[in-house]
């Protein structure tokens, strides 16, 4: 065998190649660090693909600092007014800014620069969809009970910072589509009660558009967020490691242990090659789907607007938001309440974010559960919480498809206020439906997984019996199976409000209007599907043949809803 391949040992211990032996041993005499570098080797981390979105973000987040510093090295963050004489001959002889000019000086006159530019903001977008889809997984799955709720408010705060980053990001050429969404923000701004005027006359260095915007900009988008999320990017890879990851439930995972691949060599080479896989993907798209043809927009001026102006898509939200809303107005104490726009700003975000942030002590203070938990959930057996995140689903996806409503109007051919009504309309509708059928499915997934644990798994023999019953056989959950089904653990139920203890006296979380709720949302919290009998998964209770068959048709259902105090499995 090779000196240069390391092979596992039995006792999980390290070879190092003599390469870096030596060099190794000269950093350590300085610095100690082997007993920590070992110890990062050994990491187990679990082998599953949904844990892979966070990866996507990581590597998407690399390829943005990598692309972006190069594109800073051509850009000038400068509104100065300059003749373009470029290569682009249909703009040839317009007067526009420095930043708009550089831009197409980067697209059309250097080399490679149109492709680095397409990177960078694919990338972009693919780091928000990625960070949603990582949080999304998070919570359907729970991983954001204790100990990983600090974890959790750090993937909000990086998912607004990524929205602030893509909004000044894609600001900065300063074109028409840029320039128009950048009105809007010193609007939204403007709307802030008291403090608004201020901010927006601060931000912009006077009134709008004025010349400051963009260098400052500039600053805040390579310098001031990308160093915070950095930081935090940091902080939730430390904190992860720290706390070990979770991991999903199956055969042998246990609350107590990590089963998967060791950090060297399986995780760290898996890792290299999803970078250059997403690299590869990104520069796949860079090449063949144009992204962002400032070019066909021109340099903005706040004189002029152009049809279908679109934001990118994790904007959507607030461009939606905005449309929906009625023209409403109040004046109080001689000031104007811009509620059409306060509104619109203030009230999605803290639904989403808001909700998102408080929802793991909700839910710790609704089943008064404060144990740790390293097995994730799978979402069929939370009902509340996968009927309350697809609920927000809805909710974001409605004023995200609002946000193009005119592009809507134009190729349906359906009027622009009727799409805005359908809307408001469904805003509130659509989400309260959505809650209700995702957790009726829920439950009747775990009806399903009820009837797998008692009668088994139907494998489509049917049989006739001497009396001329037909049967079908069944197979009892194999352990990889049973690992998954049986895996469900259920909050115990709360004492009912104002129920009095052993004492003869109600406990003091059970009182008042506090005690109420939190006794109605334990119930919802607790409803379940329990299996009547928990057999071995052979059978359906017939005792047809020893139990091997399950007759057509079946008999009484094998499993209740409950909601009141059982049992974890």
């Amino acid at each position: 065998m090779s000196q240069d391949v390391i092979p596992r040992r039995s006792d999980d211990t390290v070879r190092i190649p003599s390469r870096l032996r030596g060099a190794g041993g000269w950093l350590d005499d300085r610095f100690h660090g082997a007993r920590g570098v070992r110890v990062l080797m050994r990491k187990v981390f679990p082998d599953h693909w949904s844990f892979m979105l966070g990866e996507i973000a990581l590597w998407s987040f690399v390829i943005l600092l990598l692309t972006g510093t190069w594109l800073a090295l051509f850009f000038v963050p400068s509104m100065g007014d300059v003749v373009y004489h470029g290569s682009y001959a249909k703009l040839d002889g317009i007067t526009m800014s420095q930043a708009y000019e550089s831009t197409l000086r980067i697209s059309f006159d250097i080399r490679g620069g149109l492709l680095i530019r397409q990177i960078h903001h694919w990338a972009a977008d693919l780091f928000m969809v990625a960070i949603t889809a990582h949080m999304l997984r998070v919570f359907f799955t729970g991983a954001y009970r204790k100990p990983r709720e600090v974890n959790w408010l750090i993937g909000i705060v990086l998912f607004t910072l990524g929205m602030l980053e893509g909004l000044f990001g894609y600001s900065l050429p300063d074109d028409q589509l840029s320039g128009a969404g950048l009105r809007i923000f010193e609007g939204v701004l403007q709307g802030i009660p008291i403090v608004g005027t201020y901010l927006a006359f601060f931000l912009f260095g006077g009134p709008y558009p004025g010349t400051s915007i963009v260098p400052r900009m500039y600053i805040i988008h390579v310098l001031l967020i990308p160093g915070l999320i950095l930081a935090l990017v940091t902080a939730h890879l430390f904190i992860m490691f720290h706390q070990k990851h979770t991991q999903m439930p199956g055969k042998g995972n246990t609350e107590k242990n990590v089963t998967g691949q060791p950090f060297w060599p399986y995780f760290l080479l898996k890792g290299q090659a999803w970078f250059f896989f997403i690299f590869g993907a990104l520069v796949v798209l860079a090449t063949f789907a144009q992204i962002n043809p400032i070019w066909l927009y021109g340099p903005y001026t706040p004189l002029a607007i152009s049809s279908a102006s679109q934001p990118d898509w994790y904007m959507g939200l607030l461009e939606g938001a905005l449309r929906i809303m009625p023209a409403w107005e109040i004046n109080f104490l001689g000031h104007t309440l811009s509620l059409s726009v306060l509104i619109p700003f203030a009230v999605p975000l803290g639904i989403i974010f808001t909700g998102a942030a408080l929802w793991p002590f909700f839910e710790q203070w609704a089943t008064g559960d404060k144990s740790e938990h390293h097995i994730n959930d799978r979402p069929r057996n939370a009902p509340v919480r996968t009927g309350t995140g697809v609920a927000a689903i809805c909710f974001y996806g409605i004023l995200w498809a609002e946000g193009a409503n005119d592009v809507i109007a134009y190729n349906f051919q359906i009027p622009l206020y009727t799409i805005t009504w359908i809307a408001r309309i469904a805003i509130i509708v659509v989400p309260i439906g959505a809650y209700f059928v995702t957790k009726r499915i829920c439950l009747g997934l775990q009806r399903r997984d009820a009837e797998l644990l008692t009668h088994g798994v139907e494998i489509g023999i049917i049989r006739q019996l001497p009396s001329g019953e037909f049967i079908e056989e069944s197979r009892p959950l194999t352990d990889e199976e049973r690992g998954v089904v049986d895996s469900k653990k259920v909050p115990a139920a709360l004492p009912a409000p104002n129920q009095p203890d052993e004492n003869g006296v109600p406990a003091p979380g059970s009182r008042g209007v506090k005690g109420w709720a939190r006794g109605v949302a334990n119930r919802a919290f607790t409803e379940t599907v329990v299996p009547e009998a928990h057999g071995n998964g052979h059978g359906n209770g017939h005792a047809v043949e020893g139990g091997e068959h399950a007759a057509v048709g079946g008999g009484a259902g094998a499993a209740r809803v409950e909601s009141g105090p059982r049992e974890e499995h």
